[in-house]
């Protein structure tokens, strides 16, 4: 048996899957949490990811390796490849002014969407480097090269060798990275930075990446955690996949390159030649997660609870802008909660309304790509609740199907492993598991009032 292994270096944790190359079987697999933050010290995720393999019996048989990571964060090395200062991850919204200002000095969202397929917000890595230059000069002037965390692991798990390298996906996240010209826009790198750093060698989707120091496993090219779920999920053409982990997204695979000018699509590129135009909102699981320790429970209890509220709440809406918010993009906002009356202050009522109020988010999300999905595909941690799953179709307007639960970007990450070993011109297919549909009648009204909520 030929084993692969693939990662999944999330915001909040290390997954590390061992599976067999040919049927995708898993064999074992281990994790390790990451230090709460929007900024976190890359070194964190290098002490997680030995703990995790540990975990997971070592590499030593495994003959190929895949790291699928968390997508924009900004890692800055020096001139000894030294970490310049922690990195700022997708979910730091302190580079919200400097995505304003890059988006008026470039000319407007149309010439970004144009240039590089999304219109940057203070997600994307572009305006982060954008705020160290402003903010941070000293550590800008020190900053020699620029990568994101996938690309860094790959290149620890190297053993440091003189060359970063990165994929089209997770390129496609940076800003500075075009997915329709397959190219750097080093001009952008340079409005947003003052100058521009060595940046990481863009791998093809199955092309080696390197030999690992330790055991001398190939590495594939990684990627960014939703272009992994991508292929983790075994997407077909006419799928969208709606994914609730620490952030919400929805997304689908796409022939053609996207440029949306609204901002609110970001035009990714995949992980297998192929393109991602995705929908992306800062709040998604980690709303169960606040409704819970509001109101003591358990997430089971959470879900409990939420399932014995009738559908809308009996009017409470919950607007989930815990963090902010990417899209709408209002990085300033907070959460709030209309419509409490005597009637609906019950822990019951505040659960629906946090379930539902998360879905609607992403609801707005799954519109906001513009098409008739074949099939909507549920997954991500929050896709366990039982209630998400019962009340999705009353939200979304449509049946949901929600394959076997599993760790999806670790998944991907081992199937790119498999593709980079097999030498083949497509991804292998794995039995992905059966899938549960999930059909109920759409819930009247409530969406409206979300939206009239979410305007107040």
């Amino acid at each position: 048996m030929t084993l692969v292994a693939g990662v999944d270096s999330s915001t909040q944790s290390c997954k590390v899957v061992i599976r067999d190359a040919e049927s995708g079987a898993l064999v074992r697999e281990g994790r390790a949490p990451h230090p709460d933050g929007t900024e976190v010290h890359p070194d964190h995720w290098w002490s997680a990811l030995q703990s995790a393999i540990e975990q997971a019996g070592g590499l030593a048989d495994v003959a190929a390796v895949s790291v699928g990571a968390q997508q924009h964060g900004m890692v800055c090395l020096d001139e000894d490849g030294e970490v310049v200062r922690p990195a700022l991850l997708w979910n730091d919204t302190r580079s919200a002014g400097a995505a304003a200002d890059l988006v008026a000095e470039l000319g407007g969202p149309k010439v970004w969407a144009e240039a590089v397929g999304s219109v940057p917000v203070a997600s994307f890595t572009v305006t982060k480097l954008r705020w160290l230059a402003r903010n941070e000069p000293d550590n800008a002037r020190r900053t020699r090269s620029v990568c994101l965390p996938h690309d860094w692991l790959t290149w620890r798990l190297a053993g440091r060798p003189g060359t970063i390298t990165t994929d089209r996906g997770d390129a496609s996240g940076t800003g500075y990275w075009s997915p329709a010209t397959g190219e750097y826009r080093t001009d952008l790198l340079e409005l947003a930075m003052g100058r521009v750093p060595e940046l990481p060698r863009v791998l093809g989707p199955a092309e080696q990446a390197g030999t690992a120091e330790q055991g001398g496993a190939l590495l594939a090219p990684g990627t960014g955690d939703n272009m992994a779920a991508a292929l983790g999920v075994g997407m077909r053409p006419g799928d969208v996949v709606v994914s609730i982990g620490t952030s919400g997204t929805a997304f689908a695979v796409a022939e053609a390159p996207s440029a949306d000018p609204s901002g609110a699509v970001a035009g990714f590129a995949d992980a297998t030649g192929h393109y991602l135009p995705l929908v992306c909102t800062l709040n998604a699981a980690r709303v169960l997660d606040a409704a819970a320790r509001m109101l003591r429970v358990t997430p089971q209890e959470l879900s409990d609870l939420a399932l014995r509220a009738p559908a809308g709440a009996d009017g409470l809406v919950l607007v989930p802008y815990l963090e902010g918010e990417r899209t709408p993009n209002r990085p300033d906002a907070t959460g709030s909660l209309h419509g409490l009356r005597l009637g609906n202050s019950t822990p019951e009522h505040l659960a629906r309304a946090a379930v539902e109020g998360m879905l609607c988010g992403l609801a707005d999300a799954l519109d906001a790509l513009g098409l008739e999905p074949r099939r909507v595909l549920l997954i991500g941690g929050g896709a366990r609740s039982e209630a998400v799953r019962r009340i999705a179709p009353t939200v979304f307007g449509r049946p949901v199907l929600v394959p076997t639960p599993g760790e999806y970007v670790a998944d991907g990450a081992a199937k790119q492993a498999a593709w980079l070993l097999s030498g083949e011109p497509e991804p292998p297919v794995w039995d992905t598991g059966a899938t549960e549909r999930y059909e109920a009648d759409p819930t009247s009204g409530l969406r409206e009032r979300y939206h009239e909520a979410a305007q107040e």
